[in-house]
């Protein structure tokens, strides 16, 4: 995975109803640790990571690279989002290379109170206003119906599903919104 390429970074926060996205800090390292190790969070992700290790290589300030957002609700870090650049790899797939990848992770804690919908969303549209007309991928386990009920509420739409992992993978696609009035939307010409 790459960066955005032109997009400058960092951006300034991003403002939800409830939220706050932001750069990560040094402040979110203890979070970004639990989050790792976080069993229940990688259960669809391979795994977590020992506690120890995470502790020895999590750097001071984690995750700060072009892309990377933490979630923050009232103060607390509870989640990270991550939006990429997809390489040709030996996982990755055709008809992703090239396109934005949308990524998340939340503590378990913070499921089920719409908390990943409304950062993803953000995120989504931030990435419209500073690319118009790109679009993202996100891929999943097919087995997480979580992460398949959160990618049909952001408006991703299935191009395939592929084994990787020893699993069943979901790919899906959010291609950019067409303005009414534009040819292809259905409005006036």
């Amino acid at each position: 995975m790459e960066d955005l390429g032109s997009v400058p970074w960092p951006p300034e926060p991003i403002r939800t109803e409830r939220l706050l996205l932001r750069q990560s800090e040094a402040r979110d390292r203890a979070v970004f640790v639990e989050l790792l190790a976080s069993s229940e969070a990688h259960t669809y992700l391979g795994g977590a990571r020992p506690r120890a290790e995470l502790e020895r290589e999590v750097p001071a300030i984690p995750a700060r690279w072009p892309g990377g957002f933490v979630v923050e609700l009232d103060g607390v870090m509870i989640g990270h989002i991550l939006l990429r650049r997809t390489t040709a790899t030996g996982n990755s797939r055709p008809a992703a290379v090239g396109k934005a990848d949308l990524g998340y992770l939340f503590l378990p804690r913070a499921w089920g109170f719409g908390y990943a919908a409304e950062a993803c969303a953000a995120v989504l549209d931030w990435l419209a206003g500073v690319l118009p007309g790109e679009p993202v991928m996100l891929t999943t386990q097919t087995a997480n119906a979580r992460s398949m009920r959160l990618a049909a509420k952001l408006g991703f739409v299935e191009v395939e599903r592929f084994q990787a992992w020893d699993a069943e993978q979901w790919l899906g696609m959010r291609s950019p919104a067409v303005l009414p009035g534009h040819p292809d939307g259905g409005g006036p010409e």
